[in-house]
């Protein structure tokens, strides 16, 4: 039997795979996809570098040639105005442009080189269980990976949590963000990413790399979603893509034999370009709660510390939308 068995090779799971496997634990990552595959999150937020730098992939994602930024533009109702992430002795803290395919590829090849084992292409479809706690996972093909310890990161549809009854919680009206790419010259948005605030939702603009821009617009389900205006002049580059940022949470963030991670856990919407930075953050604490189970701690304390770790970081980003977007109707609580 493994130690630990994580569903999903994204940030999350990746970031919780090689903690947990240079802590010296058994581990096996379950990724439904080969990869390359699309994701949205590529602008990353300056926290996430030292995240990055610890998980052994900043030099790999950061040659000379990626766009950095210091800030945000942000426009609303009182204008104009840039935003500075901050500055330290170091000089000013940056953000970071970085391709998903690039990211998911680099942190997936550390948790192959800290010694995890990878199914990829594989789907779970079944929860084990055995005296009141999950204990792995059943693969599409049949094959059963046990392990002391579950760790779902396979993002928003809340795959272990609903095939285990654990409930919901949706904090806002149904919400879905749209976004798209476009290919030209568009010098207004090569400087900083853009974060308009309208009536409805927001609108994120963004150069991703030379000569290829990204944007990204929310709005309540139903509302008509349009190309943001300075990219009308832009050649498409593929598909608009569609997902779900429905503010929620799942009610228990850790339980026997089980921990959720990244979108599995929690969903905010991505106003703050911290969707990845927060799939880390919780990636890593899942993977570091386990290892300290396993070094002594009692599951019981580790899952219920993790759990409050993590309704604080719901909370905290919770409060913060709440302010900006009254309308989305934060305070009703549905649990489903």
């Amino acid at each position: 039997m493994l130690d630990l068995v994580v569903v999903g090779g994204g940030p999350a799971g990746s970031a919780a795979a090689v903690t947990a496997a240079r802590a010296g634990r058994s581990v096996a990552v379950v990724e439904g996809c080969s990869f390359p595959r699309h994701r949205p999150g590529e602008s990353l937020h300056p926290g996430a570098e030292p995240l990055l730098r610890r998980l052994g992939v900043w030099d790999a994602l950061a040659p000379a040639g990626r766009v950095r930024y210091a800030g945000i533009t942000v426009r609303d109702g009182a204008g104009e105005r840039f935003s500075a992430f901050g500055a330290d002795a170091a000089g000013a803290w940056l953000g970071i442009q970085l391709p998903r395919a690039d990211l998911d590829a680099a942190l997936l090849a550390a948790a192959i080189r800290a010694g995890c084992r990878v199914h990829q292409p594989a789907r779970a479809v079944a929860v084990l269980t055995a005296g009141g706690r999950v204990c792995g996972v059943r693969l599409a093909d049949g094959t059963e990976v046990s392990a002391r310890w579950t760790i779902d990161a396979g993002g928003g549809r809340h795959w272990l949590a609903r095939r285990i009854g654990v409930p919901i919680e949706r904090r806002s009206v149904p919400l879905v963000v749209r976004y798209g790419y476009a290919s030209g010259e568009c010098p207004r948005a090569d400087s900083a990413p853009t974060f308009a605030r309208d009536r409805v939702g927001w609108t994120w603009t963004a150069r991703v790399a030379p000569g290829l821009y990204h944007w990204t617009r929310l709005r309540p389900t139903g509302e008509p979603v349009e190309t943001p205006p300075e990219f009308a002049g832009l050649r498409p580059v593929g598909p608009v893509r569609a997902a779900d940022v429905t503010w929620r949470a799942v009610g228990a963030a850790a339980g026997p034999g089980y921990f959720l991670a990244g979108d599995a856990a929690m969903v905010l919407d991505p106003s703050g370009a911290n969707g990845v930075l927060r799939g880390l953050m919780t990636g890593m604490m899942a993977g570091h709660a386990v290892a300290r189970v396993g070094g002594g701690l009692s599951e019981r304390i580790a899952g219920s510390e993790y759990s409050h770790w993590a309704s604080e970081v719901f909370q905290t980003g919770l409060a913060r939308l709440s302010a900006e977007f009254p309308h989305a109707g934060l305070g009703a609580r549905d649990a489903g």
